[in-house]
């Protein structure tokens, strides 16, 4: 009777799925409850991630680096503990304390932030062979990397050729081309003149007014007026610094913002370098801004006065742009840079900031290095930058910026008047093609300056944010997460 009895038991399927999911439920809750230990567990890491994040960053923003270590890594550490006190009821023993390294070389500051800590679990029986497990271990680190501002003497060389009078936009130029007419220029005066042909001394011609004082009296806009516009906004009157007190110049807002002392050098350069200011403040340097103006020519293409075109006393006189010859002259002067921190017996970094069209129109010792092989004969060469002496300069560890003003492609010029400049078809314009801004002229600006210190600006373009925006590049630094 027992027998049959337990047999039918056993062969009896009824309820075993209840059994069953009675046996199965205390694992699924040991499953749900890891999950959710778990899950917790990797919200509270990225929490206590990001505010490491926040604190490495904090402690190489601009104002910070201008203090010491020891104030750096209490500043991290409160950035820290401002999330982690608010995490600690969920962190075995609280809120972890960050371990906070702060290192500078040079200019340089790196600061890590690392951390070490455990995330409670509400089901702390349920892992690993029934070993209590009470919390899951956490950690993170960040680090990141920033240079402070350097203190920097500044050296401005603004070219101030024949070639920056070029009119400064199409509607200048063709508004100068009509003005200086051969109705209205003698037919042994620059006519048609939209660039590069200002004479001082015109009476010889048989004229009254040189072309100049003609552009100046119908009031068009010249380059150098332009540019002479630009650099006041950065030596001299500027509205938009966000330190609104701050309304003397760019240079003065950045040395602010970055808490560094800058000094300011104006030159302009032609067949030479010319001083305007040497080392100063900007807002002086600014002063000399009005000191600006075209190489005189006395004749047409002669700078020296009685002077012509067969003239055996300077027969070498038809030329007017020596870039390299300016770089050589100032580097015989410049100083050895130094990091341009505050530290005891440094000094500041040296940045050569040039402005130019960039072709070289001079006189060369050695005729047969001229690529232009017909001006060469009498010793004269029209090229873009020989970029041998930036790179002597650059080599001293000093800085070149350079704003290339793009040279004019001189065909077909004017709207109406159809003109082409023959002589800048015969010598520059091989140098100026496919385009202004992808030439050889182009290139080797871009070759003599720093590593993305360089910007060009077409004509009818924005000169003044052109400049304001590398100058602000190269005075800039910021801060990064490395890790």
């Amino acid at each position: 009777m027992l027998r049959a009895w337990l047999y039918r038991f056993a062969r009896d399927h009824r309820a075993n799925v209840a059994v069953i999911f009675a046996l199965m439920m205390i694992p699924i809750i040991f499953l749900l409850g890891m999950t959710l230990d778990f899950t917790q567990a990797l919200r509270k890491k990225e929490q206590l991630d990001a505010a490491a994040d926040a604190a490495a960053i904090a402690a190489v923003r601009p104002a910070m680096l201008m203090q010491s270590d020891t104030v750096a890594a209490a500043t991290a550490n409160a950035i820290f503990m401002s999330t982690a006190n608010a995490l600690a009821p969920g962190l075995q023993n609280g809120a972890p304390t960050p371990t906070i390294t702060v290192t500078d070389t040079g200019l340089s500051r790196t600061v890590s932030v690392s951390y070490t800590s455990a995330a409670l679990n509400n089901f702390p029986k349920v892992l690993g062979n029934g070993v209590s497990k009470v919390a899951w271990p956490i950690s993170g680190s960040a680090t990141s990397q920033a240079a402070a501002a350097p203190n920097i003497n500044w050296y401005f060389l603004t070219d101030d050729s024949p070639s920056m009078g070029i009119g400064a936009t199409l509607t200048d130029i063709n508004n100068l081309i009509t003005y200086t007419a051969p109705s209205k220029q003698p037919a042994t005066a620059s006519q048609n003149c939209g660039f590069a042909c200002h004479e001082a001394n015109i009476a010889h011609e048989g004229g009254t007014q040189d072309n100049l004082a003609i552009a100046k009296a119908n009031n068009v806009t010249l380059r150098i007026d332009l540019l002479k516009n630009a650099l006041t906004q950065l030596f001299v009157s500027y509205t938009g610094c966000p330190q609104t007190s701050i309304t003397t110049g760019v240079m003065n807002c950045m040395s602010a913002l970055n808490n560094t002392t800058y000094k300011a050098a104006l030159y302009t350069f032609d067949v030479s370098l010319n001083t305007l200011a040497t080392l100063t403040t900007p807002t002086l340097a600014g002063n000399q801004i009005g000191n600006i103006s075209l190489m005189q020519v006395q004749y047409q293409n002669c700078i020296y006065v009685g002077c012509s075109s067969t003239s055996t006393s300077n027969p070498n006189t038809d030329f007017g742009t020596d870039i390299a010859g300016a770089l050589s002259t100032l580097n015989s002067s410049l100083p050895s840079p130094g990091l341009g921190s505050n530290a005891s017996g440094d000094t500041p970094q040296e940045v050569v900031f040039i402005i130019t069209d960039g072709v070289e129109d001079k006189i060369v010792a050695n005729a047969g290095a001229c690529p232009n092989a017909s001006l060469a004969s009498h010793n004269r060469c029209q090229q873009p930058l020989d970029t041998t002496m930036c790179t002597t300069i650059r080599n001293r560890g000093i800085k070149i910026a350079i704003l290339y003003t793009e040279y004019l492609q001189l065909k077909n010029l004017g709207s109406s008047q159809n003109i082409t400049d023959n002589w800048y078809m015969s010598w520059v314009d091989t140098y100026d093609e496919p385009a202004p801004d992808t030439g050889t002229i182009a290139a080797k600006l871009q070759a003599c300056a720093s590593p993305g210190f360089y910007k060009s600006v077409a004509t009818g373009g924005d000169i003044t944010k052109a400049l304001t925006d590398l100058f602000i590049k190269v005075a800039s630094s910021t801060a990064s997460l490395t890790q």
